[in-house]
């Protein structure tokens, strides 16, 4: 890969827009004024921890063939939701497709909400070169995210302090780093192989907490019900399903009802659940704004299109 290959970055919370405004922009990046800059178009990188699987479409808000408009989309898709797709696997595929698009006289576009996932790629940053550990991740998983998160506090209190608690995948990671390096060790970003421009898609609290609301009425009407039991039916467990994000853990403990031995706060009808979900991604997207504003390199703007391309054209120049 040369040094320093331009890389567009449109970051965001959930139900911000980031898609529509990525499209958008890939769709101008084809006019004759962006030619005369020497680029032949763009392609858009997903940057979802979610998307990535196949079948996941209503729950992750995938991006549909339709909403892509034409614009080729990479990094959807690659993984089957029954095994665990990495971090560094993600890196390793991103910056693959970086190199064919920027090898295609194209921009590359890195969308999404997964601040892990775009750190690793733009910061390239360095991953602990620690294998998974079937007997320990068998152990841990049948601990609560508060039993986890406690085991965690008691062998790194520095990497307890910073991590997601309500995510039992990244707490059992963490714990299974720290077993066996004494602690988890800071992610330190290295020298960026890129240079990049981020747009953060700014919302305002009353808005984006409509566009939520707006976006969990649109998957019920498209089938998010039948989604999660055509998944449960073709062989991922309920267990796998709570792992896979807010919506199908919410969806997969409703339908799961009596055959639950711990019942907590499972609502009993359709709205009850809509009410939870729309709850809990709020709480998602507080936690996403929070990793982003960490970044001082970030240009937040609102999702209108021409404000967006001024800034870009400016890096492009």
């Amino acid at each position: 890969m040369s040094e320093k290959n331009k890389v567009i970055v449109i970051l965001g919370p959930t139900a911000s827009g980031k898609s529509d405004v990525a499209v958008s922009l890939a769709l101008r990046l084809r006019s004759g004024q962006a030619k005369k800059l020497g680029i032949k178009g763009s392609e858009i990188i997903s940057a979802d921890s979610r998307q990535v699987y196949k079948k996941l479409d209503i729950g992750t808000g995938k991006i549909t063939k339709k909403e892509m408009k034409g614009v080729p989309h990479h990094l959807l898709d690659v993984a089957n939701p029954k095994q665990r797709f990495s971090v560094a696997q993600y890196k390793m595929l991103t910056n693959r497709t970086i190199r064919q698009i920027v090898n295609n006289c194209k921009i590359p576009i890195l969308c999404g909400g997964t601040g892990f996932y775009i750190d690793s790629v733009i910061n390239d940053t360095s991953l602990p070169p620690v294998p998974p550990n079937k007997k320990i991740r068998e152990k841990l998983n049948k601990k609560s995210t508060s039993q986890l998160f406690k085991i965690l506090k008691k062998l790194d209190p520095a990497r307890a302090e910073s991590i997601d608690v309500k995510n039992p995948r990244r707490l059992v990671r963490a714990i299974e780093i720290a077993k066996v390096l004494g602690k988890v060790p800071k992610i330190k970003p290295q020298k960026s192989k890129h240079k990049v421009l981020k747009i953060g898609i700014k919302t305002e609290e009353k808005e984006l907490k409509k566009r939520i609301d707006k976006r969990i009425d649109k998957w019920f009407e498209e089938g998010l019900l039948k989604e999660v039991k055509d998944l449960h039916k073709k062989g991922l467990s309920w267990k796998r399903m709570s792992e896979l994000g807010l919506e199908y853990k919410i969806v997969a403990n409703f339908l799961r009802g009596p055959l639950r031995k711990k019942v907590s706060r499972v609502p009993l009808d359709i709205s009850g659940l809509k009410k939870e979900m729309s709850e809990k991604t709020w709480q998602y997207a507080k936690r996403q704004i929070t990793w982003f504003k960490r970044d001082e390199n970030i240009i937040w703007l609102p999702p209108k299109i021409n404000l967006i391309e001024k800034e870009v054209k400016k890096f492009l120049i």
